[in-house]
């Protein structure tokens, strides 16, 4: 399939035997997509680089993405329009801030994107809307779903599994890892890790903690993740049907909702840091890092386990959350 190369990969793989003694859980590793390196990083990486490919076979000169203030899509989208000499506009919902901007809203701004806020509207009510505004002026604009959650964004983390399997030592060496949880938002990253599991025919649990607060409107999430890994697995080519019964997430851990920090979120950042000089975010990592410690002190996951931990990036937004944090 086409591809840019926009990354470095692979990402490293670590052990935190620190938090792990502190957890009571036999070994905890994580993969460190946080170290994709597009802009400070992050798992939107990996989905960019078919997704650009395919806006350059298109003949595209603007790529056109939406997302909230502190998106780590919209920065890591601009990132890859800058490189590639691209135009970037960026949808943002609310209105712009009064203060001087910080966190991933610097470096969009850093960056070179044209930011457009959505005020009382939703952001997916005005894409279209300013996709067809650029066409009326010449410009050739591609269209970015959110969160790069397609099946071509999907198909990054496909690949994800391979690479993983690889640094374990191939896909035998990977069933050691009885789970792998990640933080669940806008889909692409589990549905592309759920085919890729079945490429490399590992075993285990991929588990996602759920990051908003309620299900989609259109349809139940699983549904929804079983959708884009069948659509993911036709364009690979991967002869594997998927279901809702394919996917495990948790709705335990999404508190007062999408980017409100609360307890969970602060306790488990801090003591990643403190424990391993390791830091998450704090609308996703933080708050699926604050499940799985959870889940450890409730033994829902057993202290002789394997855990991989993905860390899909984000700490750019730890700076516009400091009045949440500290």
């Amino acid at each position: 399939m086409p591809r840019v190369s926009l990354g470095h990969f692979p990402t490293p793989l670590e052990g935190l035997p620190r938090l792990a003694r502190h957890l009571g859980i036999a070994r905890l590793l994580v993969k460190r997509d946080d170290q994709t390196g597009l802009a400070g990083g992050g798992n939107k990486t990996r989905k960019l680089e078919f997704l650009v490919a395919d806006a350059l076979a298109q003949g595209a000169d603007t790529l056109v993405t939406a997302g909230a203030a502190q998106s780590n899509h919209c920065r890591q989208t601009a990132a890859a329009a800058a490189r590639l000499g691209l135009g970037c506009v960026l949808v943002l919902g609310g209105a712009p801030p009064t203060e001087l901007p910080t966190g991933n809203l610097l470096l969009d701004t850093l960056l070179g994107a044209e930011l457009r806020w959505s005020g009382p509207y939703r952001r997916g009510e005005l894409l279209h809307q300013v996709v067809e505004e650029l066409r009326a002026v010449g410009r050739r604009p591609y269209l970015i779903p959110y969160g790069g959650s397609n099946a071509l964004g999907a198909a990054g983390y496909a690949h994800a599994m391979p690479e993983l399997a690889e640094q374990c030592g191939g896909s035998g060496p990977l069933a050691a890892i009885d789970r792998i949880v990640i933080a669940s938002s806008s889909g692409a990253t589990q549905a592309g890790l759920v085919v890729g599991a079945h490429m490399v025919a590992y075993p285990g649990q991929i588990l996602g903690i759920a990051i908003d607060k309620d299900e989609p409107p259109d349809r139940p999430y699983a549904e929804h993740l079983a959708t884009l890994a069948e659509q993911t697995a036709a364009l690979l080519g991967v002869a594997r049907t998927f279901t809702p019964q394919d996917f495990t997430v948790t709705r335990e851990y999404v508190g007062a909702g999408y980017g409100v920090v609360g307890e969970l979120e602060r306790e488990a950042i801090r003591l990643t840091a403190r424990l391993e000089g390791l830091l998450l975010d704090p609308v996703y990592t933080g708050r699926a890092m604050g499940g799985l410690i959870d889940l450890i002190h409730r033994r829902v996951i057993g202290p002789k386990e394997t855990v991989l931990f993905w860390h899909t990036g984000g700490m750019p937004a730890l700076f516009a959350y400091a009045q949440a944090l500290v």
